[in-house]
């Protein structure tokens, strides 16, 4: 259990750890702790907003670093994702020059501008957010965003025959997936109680639709769209606890 948590912590962050014993089992094995090593990045993204608010920092200087943090942190790992994912689907390419597509390093105009507008949409979006919602927010968005990976991973199939996420897809079984719900289900109700599984219920609903595009665009899903499907779920939690927060809390 401890170095499934510690692969996890490892893929989700820039944390040099290096783990020993990592075989696929363990490395699938960490998908359950994908929504609790995202609560601890929330964590830490409200510390960082709370040490910034105690120096006075200007709050749209404040969101803009806490954006960074958090790219920093993580390496800009689910941003590469998302850039790539872009260029493939907006190419107008057939299934097979799409995920060719995906494998070449070089970034094409629409992965910049989508790179440019999630960036945009997530300063915006946490300047936009009352401070009483702020750590709300952030836990939220870096836990949920994370548990749709692994449900992602869950419901859809590879669309490659072998490739770096192909570990994950190869290992999950129904035990990992509802272990890390579960941890998901609590985090969210600990985090805003009835409000927060309302807003694991739309993260669900997006993550199968993002998960049932990318499988008419390419046959399934690659690491890539897991990347952009984190991204874009982020940008779907900052919008629901927004619309939820104005009208409820």
């Amino acid at each position: 259990m401890i170095t499934s948590f510690l692969l996890a912590l490892q893929f989700l962050t820039v944390i040099p750890l290096r783990v020993k014993d990592a075989s696929e089992q363990k490395i699938a094995g960490s998908m359950v702790f994908f929504p609790l090593i995202g609560l601890f990045l929330g964590l830490f993204l409200w510390g960082t907003n709370s040490l910034l608010s105690f120096f006075n920092f200007p709050f749209l200087a404040l969101n803009v670093i806490t954006v960074v943090v958090l790219i920093a942190i993580t390496g800009g790992l689910h941003l590469d994702g998302l850039s790539d994912t872009a260029d493939a689907f907006l190419s107008g390419k057939p299934r097979e020059q799409m995920l060719e597509i995906m494998r070449d390093s070089r970034t094409g105009v629409m992965g910049v501008l989508s790179l440019i507008s999630i960036i945009l949409l997530k300063v915006a979006l946490l300047y936009s957010i009352s401070l009483s919602l702020k750590p709300i927010v952030l836990m939220l968005m870096c836990s949920l965003s994370r548990w749709s990976a692994v449900a992602t991973i869950f419901f859809f199939p590879y669309a490659r025959q072998e490739g770096k996420a192909r570990v994950f897809i190869k290992g999950m079984n129904l035990k990992i997936f509802i272990l890390s719900s579960v941890v998901a289900v609590f985090s969210a109700a600990a985090i805003w109680q009835i409000k927060g599984l309302a807003v694991l219920l739309i993260i669900t609903g997006f993550s199968y639709m993002l998960g049932k595009f990318s499988t008419k665009k390419i046959g399934g899903i690659t690491g890539d769209t897991l990347g952009a499907g984190i991204e874009i779920t982020e940008i779907i939690t900052l919008v629901s606890v927004f619309i939820l927060g104005n009208i409820y809390y």
